[in-house]
């Protein structure tokens, strides 16, 4: 409790704490004595107090250890190396032009080395390996994926990493880390009740609910939740999903199929950039916005969270230009109530949110002992 109290609260005074947490001040001096002993919080200085000595302020040591966050996604894996106050200290990035489980694996296992090497940081200084993945994650007996996207079914990536790492590994579905990312450090913070929605190039989200300390995210296969029944054909087989409309990659597609040109050498953001100025007047961009809405909309009636947050690269990008025009659509296909008791924002993270919350995930389990 008190080192979840200070991890949040950044510095604080051992009285900071006792009030914070409830917890007698001699029970406070005795946990911190010994954390302090152990490496894990340190002394930063002081304030003045009325009238007796000037408090010592304390804080979780950033050094005391690291944790590496992985973001596999469909066009690339991203690794990042964070210290304790989830600063980041090395970074490597790998295009995916193949989703072979071996290939990605490979990829990862490269990253993870080369941001210890890059870090100057050694193995046992890894507290663990957050992973953040698309589609659905069983943890018992092992840890499986499957996603549908990437032609995996049942893919046993635990123990495909285990051939080049001994590192602690966590993993969890890539919207879920998103989420956590944003609730710890971004436009989540405060809330209980938020959907966080990843878009690349595909569509999914995050369910946020539970206990403001931790509070628990469940994935949701939000981009295929149907918009236009008979509609277009989606990756996943069946038709009129909401990703089949506003995916990156279908909104590429429909562009095409609207006369837009898309330059051939582009790689999907670099294109999609282009398209979200739609200055050849297709049509599609605005379209994709009433779909987008539609779908927003049907969170709300179903949910009624405090919160949707859109986040993802094609998210962001999609946002910035169009989040009042979002609104106006999911204002369109809202119950009344619950819209007016939701708000609808931007990811604060950027793109790179999902590493970041994939690292979250040893640093939870850090925090709980």
């Amino acid at each position: 409790m008190l080192l979840r109290s200070l991890y949040f609260g950044d510095r604080q005074s051992r009285q900071e704490l006792s009030a914070a947490t409830g917890l007698s001040p001699a029970s406070v001096g005795s946990v911190m004595r010994e954390l302090i002993d152990e490496g894990i919080v340190i002394e930063v200085g002081s304030v003045e107090s009325d009238g007796g000595r000037p408090r010592v302020l304390l804080r979780v040591n950033p050094a005391h250890g690291h944790v590496i966050g992985v973001d596999v996604g469909e066009t690339r894996v991203r690794v990042e190396l964070f210290d304790l106050a989830m600063t980041e200290r090395a970074k490597a990035d790998y295009p995916l032009d193949r989703h072979d489980a071996e290939v990605v694996t490979a990829r990862m296992l490269d990253g993870i080395a080369a941001v210890l090497k890059d870090g100057g940081v050694g193995a046992g200084s890894i507290i663990g390996v957050g992973i953040g993945v698309p589609g659905v994650v069983q943890r018992e007996p092992e840890v499986l994926v499957d996603a549908q996207t990437f032609g995996w079914d049942r893919v046993p990536l635990e123990r495909l990493l285990r051939a080049g790492t001994d590192l602690p590994l966590l993993v969890d579905n890539g919207a879920n880390t998103m989420g956590r990312a944003e609730l710890w450090f971004g436009s989540g913070r405060g809330t209980t009740g938020a959907v966080v929605a990843l878009i690349g190039s595909g569509v999914g989200a995050s369910i946020i609910s539970g206990d403001a300390g931790f509070p628990g995210a469940s994935a949701s296969e939000f981009g295929h939740l149907v918009v236009v029944a008979g509609g277009r054909t989606c990756r996943c087989g069946n038709k009129g999903c909401l990703e089949a409309y506003v995916g990156a990659e279908a909104i590429l597609d429909r562009f095409a199929e609207a006369g837009g040109i898309i330059d051939g050498g582009a790689d999907q953001e670099s294109a999609l950039a282009a398209v979200s100025h739609d200055d050849q007047g297709t049509g599609v961009l605005a379209e994709t916005v009433r779909y987008l809405g539609a779908g927003i909309g049907s969170l709300i009636n179903l949910l009624a969270p405090e919160r949707v947050i859109l986040g993802g690269w094609a998210g962001l990008l999609l946002g910035d230009r169009n989040l009042d025009a979002i609104r106006a659509a999911a204002r369109l296909h809202s119950l009344r109530h619950p819209f007016a008791t939701t708000s609808i924002e931007l990811c604060r993270l950027g793109p790179e949110a999902v590493a970041l919350g994939a690292a979250t995930l040893p640093v939870e389990q850090f925090l709980t002992g």
